[in-house]
C-alpha cells in the first residue's frame, strides 16, 4: 500500500494559511478585530486614563467628555477604564474556559469515540449535562461553588464539554474507519499511538472551529452571570457587572450599558465571524476552490 494511499495531505507551512486567512474577509476581519480585543487585555493598564475602582463621587453620572471618554458611572468611576479592565476578565475567562474543554472534550471523546464499550455510558451522560438549559444549569453550579471567576470558568467548563466531546467524538468515529488507521494496526500500533498520533492530528479542524465558538459562548456566559449577579464579584470590573450597575440608571445615564454592551457584541462577533472562516478555510473542499 502506497504512502499516498494512507497518509493525511500535509500542511504546507504558515505562509499557505496565512495566504488563506488573507484571502477569506470573514476570518481576517474576525482575526484583526479580536487580536486587538486581546491587545486591549494586556495593555489595559496603559490604555485606561483612570484607576477603574477609584470612586469620586462628586463626578457621578457624568455623560462622557474629555475627561472621561464613556462618562462615569454611579459611583463616579470612569466607565471606560472600567471597560479596557473588563476585557481582561473576559479574554480570561475564554481562554481558561476553552483550553480545559479542549482538553477534557478530547480525551472524552476518543475515548468515546474509538472505544464502543464505553460509548454509551459516556454519552448518556453528556446528554444528561446537555438536556438542561445552559444558563440554568450555569446558575445553578455558582449557586453550590459561590460567586469567584475560577468557579465562573468551572461552571462554563461543565457545561462547554459534552459538546467539544460530540464534536470530538463523531470526528473519531469517521476517521477510525479510514484507510491510515488500519495500515497503522498492521504494523503494529498500539489504540494509545493510533489515537493520538494518527486520529487525533484529523480531527483537529472541527476541534479548532469548536473552540472559537466556545471562546465567544464563553465570553457571552461570563458577562450574563455577571449581570445576573451569580459570576464575578461586583468589585471586579467586569462587562457583565458593568452593564448590571447601569441598569438601575438606563433612563438617566445610558451610557453605562451602551458601551459595555457594544464591547461584548463586539467580541462575540469577531470570534463568530473567525470561526465561520476557519470554518471554510479547513474544509478541504472550500480549500481547493480558493486556491
Amino acid at each position: 500500500m502506497s504512502n499516498e494511499a494512507v497518509l493525511p495531505v500535509p500542511v504546507t507551512g504558515a505562509r499557505y494559511w496565512f495566504r488563506l486567512l488573507s484571502r477569506n474577509k470573514s476570518a481576517l476581519i474576525g482575526a484583526t478585530v479580536f487580536l486587538s480585543i486581546v491587545l486591549v487585555a494586556i495593555f489595559a493598564p496603559i490604555i485606561a486614563s483612570h484607576a477603574p475602582d477609584v470612586m469620586l463621587p462628586e463626578n457621578r453620572l457624568q455623560p462622557p467628555g474629555a475627561d472621561n471618554y464613556f462618562g462615569t458611572d454611579g459611583f463616579g468611576r470612569d466607565v471606560f477604564s472600567r471597560v479596557i479592565y473588563g476585557t481582561r476578565i473576559s479574554m480570561a475567562a475564554g481562554i481558561s474556559v476553552v483550553i480545559i474543554t479542549t482538553v477534557v472534550g478530547i480525551a472524552i471523546g476518543l475515548l468515546a469515540g474509538f472505544y464502543r464499550t464505553v460509548d454509551n455510558i459516556l454519552m448518556r451522560i453528556l446528554d444528561g449535562l446537555m438536556a438542561f438549559p445552559a444558563i440554568i444549569l450555569q446558575i445553578a453550579i455558582m449557586a453550590v461553588l459561590g460567586a469567584r471567576f475560577i468557579n465562573v470558568v468551572i461552571a462554563l467548563s461543565i457545561v462547554y464539554i459534552p459538546r467539544m466531546a460530540r464534536v470530538v467524538r463523531s470526528a473519531v468515529l469517521v476517521q477510525k474507519e479510514q484507510q491510515y488507521v488500519e495500515a497503522a494496526r498492521s504494523i503494529g500500533s498500539n489504540d494509545f499511538r493510533i489515537t493520538i498520533l494518527h486520529i487525533l492530528p484529523n480531527c483537529m479542524a472541527p476541534i479548532i472551529i469548536q473552540a472559537t465558538m466556545i471562546f465567544a459562548y464563553s465570553v457571552l456566559a461570563e458577562a450574563s452571570l455577571s449581570f445576573l449577579g451569580v459570576g464575578v464579584p461586583p468589585d471586579i470590573p467586569s462587562w457583565g457587572n458593568i452593564l448590571e450597575e447601569g441598569r438601575v440608571f438606563i433612563r438617566r445615564a445610558p451610557w453605562m450599558i451602551t458601551f459595555p454592551g457594544i464591547a461584548i457584541s463586539l467580541c462575540v462577533l469577531a470570534l463568530n465571524m473567525f470561526g465561520d472562516g476557519l470554518r471554510d478555510i479547513l474544509d478541504p473542499k472550500m480549500r481547493k476552490k480558493q486556491n
